[in-house]
C-alpha cells in the first residue's frame, strides 16, 4: 500500500482557510490541491474536535489531532527495522528523556551493530514513545481590539502566465487576535522586503498600527526563534 507523509503546514492552512469560510473546492483551487484530499483534511479535523464558528483558531493540540485521524488505517506495515525498535524501546527511551538528540540515538545504536533507517527510528519513537508531541495548548487570553496581529504565510492560488506555465503564489496573511477579520497580501517572493510592503498595506486595510505583531517562525522577518 502506498503511504504518504502529511504535512503539518499543508494541512493546518486546508483548516485555516476552511475555518475563514473558504469552501473546499475553493480551497482545493488556491492550493492547488485534490477537493477529496481537502475534505479529508476537514472531515480529519471535525473528528478531532475542530468546529466552524466565531473565534474558531487551529491549536497546537488539535492539529496534532487531525494529523493522527489522517495516518492509513493499520499503519504502515512494519519490518524487521522496527523490530529492533521494538527490541530496544527501553535504552531509545531513557536517551530521548536524556534529551538526546534522535540523530545521535541512531549514531550509538550503530555502534553495536544496529544499523536502522532514521525514517523508521523517527516514526518509532514518534508513534510509540510519543517523541516530539507537543504538550496541551494553554488558553490564552484574545486580548483588547488593535492589541495583537498575528502574521503567517501560506500558498493561496496558481496563476497561468501567457506561455501556459503555472506558477504557486504565496501570500502574507494577517488575523487580529480579537476580530479574526484577515487581511491577505499576495507576494511573488517571501523576503523581508515583501514582508515590510504587507505590513504597510495592511495598516492601510485596517487603519491603524497594531501594538503587537506575532509572526510565525518565517526567516524573512525571525532571524532567531527564541521560545
Amino acid at each position: 500500500m502506498a503511504y504518504r507523509e502529511v504535512g503539518m503546514v499543508e494541512v493546518k492552512e486546508v483548516l485555516r482557510l476552511w475555518l475563514s469560510g473558504a469552501a473546499k473546492k475553493t480551497i482545493a483551487r488556491q492550493l492547488g490541491m485534490d477537493p477529496k484530499t481537502v475534505r479529508s483534511y476537514v472531515a480529519a479535523g471535525e473528528s478531532a474536535g475542530l468546529v466552524r464558528g466565531d473565534g474558531a483558531t487551529v491549536t497546537d493540540e488539535l492539529l496534532t489531532k487531525t494529523l493522527t485521524e489522517l495516518r492509513p488505517s493499520g499503519g504502515r506495515p512494519h519490518g524487521d527495522a522496527w523490530a529492533l525498535c521494538e527490541h530496544e524501546k527501553d535504552e531509545i527511551a531513557k536517551l530521548l528523556t536524556q534529551r538526546v538528540r534522535l540523530s545521535k540515538v541512531r549514531r550509538l545504536l550503530q555502534r553495536r551493530g544496529l544499523d536502522l533507517p532514521y525514517s523508521t527510528l523517527h516514526r518509532y519513537a514518534v508513534e510509540v514513545l510519543g517523541f516530539g508531541r507537543a504538550a496541551p495548548t494553554v488558553p490564552v487570553a484574545d486580548g483588547k481590539p488593535g492589541e495583537e496581529l498575528e502574521v503567517d504565510t501560506g500558498w493561496v492560488l496558481w496563476l497561468t502566465g501567457e506561455g501556459g506555465e503555472r506558477k504557486r503564489v504565496r501570500a502574507w496573511v494577517f488575523t487580529p487576535s480579537v476580530s479574526r477579520y484577515r487581511f491577505v497580501y499576495p507576494v511573488t517572493e517571501e523576503t523581508t522586503a515583501s514582508a515590510i510592503a504587507a505590513c504597510e498595506a495592511a495598516w492601510e486595510f485596517y487603519g491603524g498600527v497594531f501594538r503587537v505583531l506575532r509572526p510565525d517562525n518565517t526567516k524573512a522577518i525571525v532571524c532567531t526563534p527564541d521560545r
